[in-house]
């Protein structure tokens, strides 16, 4: 267990993050103190939040530094434990895992997982913080009401894929927004009743209205720009608009989203829009991932995974995923 290949930030993106803005260096395997675990990874994740992480912008949360060791969520096997409640061999998920085969969590992060009721790496994704996103944004923040239209940004992605099945099993009326038309035919075999492709559109105001035509009561929006004004042309009187990313600015994060001023029309519809942080539910999470788990075994949820091999993929994944070119939510997945 010597080699220890392990990704840092190399230098902060001025576009759209690169490979190149990352390093890999052969460091030591950590060894964990009181209240740490030593794991082995098996799982990675990468999600559009770590964008703001690579910029000195101020955001919700601490972004990187220069030399940092990238880390995000990830499910591993423990090796080694110093703290109770955890024994080597078991199964944990949490937030905090290096971009390395073997890295070292905080015990108080980690959460015993096992494949009895679904896939281990489903608590990276529809039963984990996307699944969580999704149920939340959509039924807390956005509450529709049964009949509502639900118009979904990144439909195929990590929180579209499941945002939308929810609203299919609560009766709404779910609308898909996706870059390919293969990802909206995944849309379609999970419950959205219309798409947009949003890359082939030649004007999104009016297609959305073809796909709502009682128009939109509720945006789930994870993109901002063009997206987001087509949906504001739309938005149905007392609307609720939920701002859950903004991944379109991928490649020019610190720059103002400059697009139409939507005043007047939020004055007229006397629409809400609101930002969506998920550590506002924190204390609700268990009865969400009952539900989530539920639906799961009951064959009402599905989810689509794009998976990378190798730990030399995570920064490639990381910047397919920010680019869209992915079909599903983005893992990678550890060689043994």
């Amino acid at each position: 267990m010597s080699r220890n290949p392990t990704w840092v930030l190399k230098s902060y993106p001025s576009g759209m993050p690169s490979v190149e803005n990352f390093a890999q260096e052969d460091r030591a395997v950590p060894q964990p103190t009181t209240g740490q675990l030593l794991v082995k990874t098996l799982w990675l994740t990468v999600d559009p939040y770590m964008r703001a992480r690579l910029s000195r912008a101020k955001n919700y949360a601490a972004g990187f530094e220069l030399g940092d060791m990238m880390w995000g969520g990830g499910v591993g096997e423990v090796i080694t434990s110093e703290a109770p409640g955890f024994k080597p061999g078991d199964l944990v998920m949490s937030d905090y895992f290096g971009w390395q085969p073997f890295t070292v969590v905080p015990a108080a992060s980690a959460k015993i997982v096992t494949d009895a009721e679904a896939p281990v790496e489903s608590s990276l994704s529809y039963l984990g913080m996307p699944g969580l996103t999704a149920y939340f944004a959509l039924l807390h923040t956005g509450a529709p009401k049964p009949g509502e239209t639900v118009l979904i940004s990144a439909a195929s992605g990590a929180v579209g894929q499941v945002a939308g099945q929810i609203a299919r099993i609560k009766g709404f009326d779910p609308v898909a927004i996706a870059g390919t038309d293969a990802k909206l035919e995944w849309c379609r075999e999970i419950g959205y009743r219309d798409g947009i492709n949003h890359r082939t559109s030649k004007d999104l105001a009016v297609d959305v209205a073809r796909a709502c035509p009682k128009g939109v009561d509720v945006f789930i929006d994870h993109t901002a720009g063009p997206i987001h004004d087509a949906a504001m042309l739309n938005l149905n009187v007392y609307g609720r608009v939920v701002i859950v990313g903004t991944i379109s600015r991928a490649d020019r994060w610190e720059e103002p989203d400059i697009g139409l001023r939507h005043l007047r029309r939020i004055l007229i519809t006397r629409a809400r829009i609101q930002g969506f942080l998920l550590d506002d539910f924190e204390s609700q999470y268990d009865k969400a991932l009952a539900d989530l788990l539920s639906w799961y075994k009951q064959g009402l949820l599905h989810g689509r995974h794009d998976v990378a091999e190798g730990i030399e993929s995570v920064p490639h994944a990381l910047v397919r995923m920010l680019k869209g070119e992915n079909f599903g939510k983005q893992l990678v997945k550890l060689r043994n």
